[in-house]
């Protein structure tokens, strides 16, 4: 596969790699509002367990991607929010985009109509391959977290799949 990677469903056995690139998207101030990763069973709790999985190339994991609801009301069954992470070390080498293009497709076999994304607009690079996959900016959540003393705003972008039929 591209990259000498390797796409796989994400485990527990894979939780305490995804965890520590989930720590360096935290340590970096633009990738989540959260401060501290969740333990595995919290994290396991809060996303859909048939669309998550890891990059992996020689048993190490490269990043991860997944999808958590964004409501629990049944209308809102076919919608995710996407969270994409790759380790720091690996940026640039378009692992990110692997796993948003599968994520995508297993959305799509899961019935999942649309895909959104709450964005920092400090975080080009993501903004740049969720445009690159077919989101669309829709809207400027201004102000809507206060983070470090420091009133943050996000961008939401959304995907419409095609094959799912709305």
């Amino acid at each position: 596969m591209k990259h000498g990677m390797v796409l796989e469903k994400m485990t527990t056995g894979d939780w305490d790699q995804v965890r520590d690139i989930y720590l360096e998207g935290i340590t970096t101030g633009n990738a989540t509002f959260q401060k501290t990763a969740p333990s595995w069973e919290e994290w396991d709790r809060g996303h859909h367990g048939d669309a998550r999985i890891v990059a992996c190339s020689e048993g190490k994991v490269a990043g991860w991607a997944a999808l958590s609801p964004v409501s629990g009301r049944c209308v809102y069954s076919g919608v995710g929010e996407v969270s994409v992470y790759v380790r720091l070390t690996e940026h640039g080498r378009g692992i990110g985009s692997l796993l948003l293009a599968s994520l995508i497709d297993i959305s799509e076999q899961n019935g999942f109509w649309t895909l959104q994304s709450g964005i920092f607009p400090e975080n080009t690079g993501s903004i740049t391959l969720h445009k690159k996959h077919g989101f669309r900016e829709v809207g400027r959540r201004e102000r809507i977290g206060f983070m470090d003393g420091v009133w943050r705003d996000t961008i939401l972008f959304e995907r419409r799949s095609s094959k799912v039929g709305i």
